[in-house]
């Protein structure tokens, strides 16, 4: 039985049938706080004498009609309703109860603590619009949808199309929100946002000349915190830039940016109607990578709204071109047209980092993934698809250069404007514009998996100075070509000033690396005290820099004067770390010195969460507690000792409470909680608070009771989630326990509940206590698979994988064993549960692996 998957196949049988569909869709929220009544009328053509079916997920099913005649509503099931012998012209209607969800899944429902104000919202990527309304739920059986939406009388709506004016019943207890036709787009990019959410408004002038409205909204308890003119300034600046790349003006009608609770993904590009996770409301002050990664995603979403809302993919094959598009023409847009301009940098540190731990999984595939039905594509929003896509497209961006770039991209969106297209169709368009062939590049990039070695074959004279230079491609992955990309080379010299040392850059060349590699006699004669390969992080693979280089940099790392050079010696330890090359104790005496000097939000993050996994998991048990007492002491003095009021300051003082072992430095996090220390520039504010509390509770520092007071002081819906946290990261068997029994059998549970509690779950000094609990997870993981959602199993699937128990063999858990009988014992598991389990076991091995080397 098909349950709620749908085949490649099955969607492309469905599209040669189905044509010309038109939807009205009136959905009354007025029915309480569990169900929601859905009345979908479908107006389609279709090959007569034809059989297909239509996608809902529905509580109870009422009524279906088929060109006026009833069908019995027995024959819904699988969440599919049958449509047999079907005309050239159909209608059809069918009413049905849905269910709010709690999942970020569908129709999401929210009460908010503050103020008992309750909102909904939809997410619907990838089939969850059939949650809501009966629907062809497929991204080539695109169509017009009008909306009409009841609701308590103080709630406002937004949708795909301009708000209307509401009408208001004759008793005043319920409003009609009629919404006009939308453009014709994909089903899982219609939403509907309602409840009393508030914000600002704005407008802007297209290319065109049309008048756009701009709308920024979140809930009420919210809006004080809401930079909405902020917002409004980023998008504006967004619209310029894509209208002026692509020549083609703004495809909708207005543009509204709503900040919603308890999602589950960063933003949904929900054509004229973007939802974002509202963390991105900052209550708090936010680290600096924060506020770029909003910039950054508030422009990724607005590229959506050519590349992927008036252009679709066919199927979910693409969803990589898709994403990587967004990926890569959001941070050139960010870097170009705002005032983040070391953006690349960030995308260096963190994007290009994801996408070489993605693609060193077992579970790598070519960026052109196959998805055979809708369980792959749930797994496939991952690093290959994001990040490795949006590496991928920069090197195209190159290879064709950007003006033919952007002239194939304007053609593509007037050849398949309102329509879906395909990989082919877009590479089509580039290869009339710069003349090149793109059949081999895209086989080598697209279509096979995994990464190449990029290596110095390098020589020096016995004053240091290069003898010869070759930079070496290698496979790596099996399966994978030797792939043409740009790259360049640089030298670095140590000198001496006033008061410190100092890399120059030296002699640099870039070229094309194409085949097993590229001599470089420019190079002979140079002195190289540093040879960066790589340098500006051009190029994709796995880098490795020659042991003299490594060596100096890593003893000189606060030596270079910029981040990015910094940075890439920090990814190349640490993928040797994660490769058992070198020791994970080496990185975090390299990485707390680089810390000294780093500026760089992002790099400064992406740094300390190198440490901390360090910490947790690749230094050996039996080296631990001494790396661990030094590094929380060496965290503590730079955060008394960085910028006052810096980005630094607010990361390091976070870092050293949750590194913190010694009674001195747990004392002084304590310390800072009550307000007994101070420093300057440091505001305690209730993030900073839960951050600390959650410290001191990992070290039993604080009492229930203690965590209850910080919750009655901020009794937010974020309040709410870290006390959960904080409650599960006490190194108690009770609180362990209760958290462990929560994860599984609370089904009210939020996404963010949920989240919560299993990273406190997973917080502790001691992992043996959780040895007791990764039996039960192994038995559990089928059922939890199948009886979840999607989102929810998920998490606790890859969140509660006892990785941490790795290296403890007194604990009598053996990790890797466990896991390998699971996977033998059920090899008959869906392709995408035995995918997690073999990504989690390829995280244990690494583990393993570092620990191994660590410890020699």
């Amino acid at each position: 039985m098909p349950g709620q998957n749908l085949t490649r196949e099955e969607a492309a049988n469905r599209s040669e049938i189905i044509v010309d569909a038109h939807y009205r869709v009136n959905l009354d929220l007025t029915k309480g706080d569990k169900i929601f009544e859905s009345i979908t009328e479908v107006d389609f053509q279709a090959r007569e004498g034809a059989s297909t079916f239509i996608d809902l997920i529905a509580d109870t099913v009422h009524e279906i009609t088929l060109n006026d005649q009833s069908l019995d509503p027995a024959t819904y099931e699988d969440s599919r309703i049958p449509l047999p012998d079907l005309r050239e012209h159909n209608h059809l209607r069918v009413k049905a109860d849905c269910l709010y969800m709690h999942t970020g899944e569908g129709m999401h429902r929210f009460t908010d603590p503050e103020d008992n104000k309750s909102y909904v919202y939809t997410q619907f990527e990838v089939p969850d619009a059939r949650r809501v309304y009966t629907v062809f739920e497929q991204p080539d059986i695109k169509a017009d949808f009008t909306f009409t939406v009841t609701t308590p009388p103080d709630w406002k709506v937004l949708s795909n199309s301009p708000s209307p004016e509401p009408e208001i019943t004759p008793d005043g207890s319920k409003a009609i929100h009629r919404f006009t036709p939308t453009e014709k787009i994909s089903s899982y990019i219609t939403a509907i946002i309602a409840g009393p959410y508030e914000g600002s408004t704005g407008e802007l002038t297209s290319i065109d000349g049309r008048t756009i409205p701009l709308g920024v909204y979140c809930r009420a308890s919210m809006v004080k915190h809401l930079d909405a003119e902020e917002i409004m300034d980023i998008t504006r600046a967004g619209f310029a830039y894509y209208e002026n790349a692509f020549e083609r003006p703004y495809p909708f009608r207005k543009y509204d940016q709503i900040f919603v609770p308890e999602y589950n993904a960063g933003a949904m590009e929900n054509a004229g109607c973007i939802t974002f996770r509202d963390e991105y409301v900052f209550r708090s002050r936010p680290v600096e990578t924060r506020v770029e990664r909003r910039v950054e995603t508030i422009l990724h979403e607005l590229a959506h709204m050519w590349f992927g809302d008036l252009v679709t993919m066919k199927w979910w094959n693409d969803l990589w071109l898709n994403e990587s598009f967004a990926e890569f023409m959001s941070t050139k847009a960010t870097a170009e047209a705002t005032k983040w301009t070391d953006i690349w940098t960030t995308f260096s540190a963190s994007e290009k980092t994801w996408a070489y731990r993605q693609d060193q999984l077992p579970s790598t595939h070519p960026v052109v993934a196959t998805i055979n039905d809708l369980e792959d594509v749930q797994v496939n929003f991952d690093g290959i698809t994001y990040a490795k896509g949006a590496c991928v497209l920069s090197q195209l961006v190159t290879y064709v250069g950007w003006d033919n770039f952007r002239t194939g991209i304007r053609r593509y969106f007037a050849k398949h404007e309102w329509s879906n297209a395909t990989l082919a169709d877009l590479l089509t368009e580039l290869e009339e514009a710069s003349g090149k062939d793109l059949r081999a590049w895209s086989k080598a990039w697209l279509e096979e998996a995994g990464m190449t070695w990029i290596k110095p074959a390098l020589e020096r004279h016995e004053d240091g100075t290069i003898a010869s230079l070759r930079i070496v491609q290698e496979v790596f992955t099996e399966g994978a070509s030797l792939r043409p990309q740009r790259i360049s080379v640089r030298a670095y010299n140590l000198e001496e000033r006033e008061d410190h040392k100092v890399f120059v850059p030296g002699h640099e060349e870039e070229f094309d690396l194409e085949g097993e590699g590229v001599d470089l006699p420019g190079f002979a004669g140079q002195k190289a005290d540093v040879l960066m390969v790589n340098d500006r992080d051009l190029a994709y693979g796995k880098v490795r820099l020659d042991e003299d280089s490594l060596g100096k940099a890593c003893d000189y790392i606060g030596a270079f004067e910029q981040s990015l050079p910094r940075s890439q010696v920090l990814t190349v330890l640490w993928d040797m770390v994660r490769d058992g090359e070198v020791s994970a104790r080496k990185f975090v005496e390299v990485a707390l010195r680089a810390l000294v000097v780093e500026t760089n939000s992002t790099v400064v993050s992406v740094t300390l969460r190198g440490i901390n996994q360090a910490l947790e998991s690749y230094i050996h048990p039996a080296n631990r507690a001494d790396i661990a007492k030094t590094t929380g002491e060496t965290l503590k003095r730079l955060a008394r000792f960085a910028k006052a009021g810096s980005d630094a300051q607010l990361q390091l003082v976070r870092a050293a409470a949750r590194c913190a072992t010694t009674p001195e430095d747990i004392q002084s996090a304590a310390d800072l909680f009550t307000g007994q220390e101070s420093l300057t520039g440091l505001t305690l504010d209730a993030e900073m608070r839960w951050n600390l509390l959650t410290s001191l509770a990992t070290s039993g520092k604080v009492s229930l009771e203690e965590i209850n007071a910080e919750l009655r002081r901020d009794d937010t819906v974020n309040g709410r989630e870290r006390v959960l946290e904080a409650k599960a990261a006490l190194p108690d068997t009770a609180q362990k326990s209760a958290a462990f029994e929560l994860i599984y059998a609370d089904s009210s549970l939020t996404n963010d509940q949920l989240g919560s509690l299993i990273a406190g779950f997973n917080r502790g000094k001691n992992p043996r206590l959780l040895a007791p609990y990764a039996s039960r997870y192994f038995d559990s993981i089928v059922d939890t698979y199948r009886d979840k959602t999607h989102e929810i199993g998920e998490q606790i699937i890859e969140g509660l994988y006892p990785s941490e128990l790795v290296g403890f063999e007194d604990t009598g858990v053996d990790v890797l064993a466990l896991t390998r009988d699971w996977l033998s014992a059920n090899a008959d598991a869906p392709a995408a549960l035995t995918r997690m389990m073999k990504e989690n076991q390829a995280i244990a091995e690494r583990i393993a692996t570092a620990q191994a080397r660590d410890l020699g």
